[in-house]
């Protein structure tokens, strides 16, 4: 019997691998893949066209609200949504291994993530350069890989900064403690 692929909006150690994790546990799945898709066009048109079995991608969050490409996304490709589901949270300040807060210059992530912690920007890095990504686990392997300069800390997991080998400069940014996404599984449309 084939894996079940699973399709997820992000790269590895993004928030919705994560999701996509407790999901396979909460279903007791065995035999699974999780396929790193990073952009909603693209984890659609794989729902789509079958070549995975399941997309998993955010909805909403309690500080940063509709994941507004994931609406556009699904007003533009038929899908069926099999569970809604949440996850708690945690966004962390990641570097380069030996980098301390006076060599940042730029900080980057996915716009939702930027949201989740803006009053922590504001108040800690006011000045810094702040730029938007496509997908907090990206930013992280673009960190880690040379893509992204030095002088760049990223929001991430702390998942992200143990695949790319990154330190967290700064742990639990995110501006409410309880930092809760919510997320759909959704198979082909019917």
């Amino acid at each position: 019997m084939a894996a079940m692929k699973i399709g997820i909006m992000g790269a590895y150690g993004s928030f919705t691998e994560q999701a996509a994790l407790q999901y396979v546990e909460a279903h007791a799945l065995t035999k699974v893949e999780i396929v790193p898709l990073v952009e909603i066009t693209a984890l659609l048109q794989a729902i789509e066209s079958g070549a995975i079995d399941l997309a998993i991608f955010p909805i909403q969050n309690s500080l940063s609200g509709i994941v507004e490409s994931s609406i556009r996304g699904l007003s533009q490709h038929v899908c069926s949504v099999e569970d809604f589901f949440s996850i708690e949270v945690n966004q962390n300040l990641l570097v380069l291994p030996g980098t301390t807060s006076a060599h940042i210059n730029t900080i980057t992530s996915q716009r939702p993530a930027i949201g989740q912690c803006q009053s922590y920007l504001d108040r800690v890095w006011k000045g810094t350069v702040i730029t938007e990504y496509v997908d907090t686990a990206k930013a992280a392997a673009d960190l880690a890989n040379g893509t992204l300069p030095p002088d760049t800390a990223v929001i991430a997991s702390a998942r992200a900064a143990e695949l790319y080998h990154l330190e967290i400069l700064e742990p639990a940014i995110q501006d409410l403690k309880h930092n809760v996404t919510s997320f759909v599984a959704a198979v082909k449309g019917r």
